[in-house]
């Protein structure tokens, strides 16, 4: 387990609930993502008040009201390769010599 210098808590929280592979998780996603690896005084304290203030959950909270799309059954395919699902993120900081900032 590592102890993580009060400095350093912020760069944490926002690498373990901001980075495009976390996509924002709840506190509770990001509680459970945090106490696999870290640890510092009060950390669960300092997990709920980041995803409380965090601008974008505020924006996009989901528990606005809105009515939710109704889940449909994907048909099961009759051969590989009939139907194809994808995943992406986007947004990610450029790396290496390229300038690649998404990924598929």
């Amino acid at each position: 387990m590592t102890v993580v210098d009060r400095s350093l808590i912020n760069l944490v929280l926002k690498k373990c609930h901001d980075s495009p592979f976390s996509g924002h998780l709840s506190e509770d996603r990001t509680r459970e993502k945090v106490k696999t690896c870290i640890w510092w005084p009060m950390w669960q304290k300092d997990v709920a008040e980041y995803c409380k203030t965090c601008d974008r959950c505020q924006k996009e909270n989901k528990s606005t009201g809105k009515r939710l799309g109704n889940m449909i059954k994907i048909q099961e395919p009759n051969r590989p390769w009939e139907i194809v699902h994808m995943d992406w993120v986007t947004g990610l900081p450029p790396g290496g010599d390229r300038s690649y900032n998404a990924c598929l």
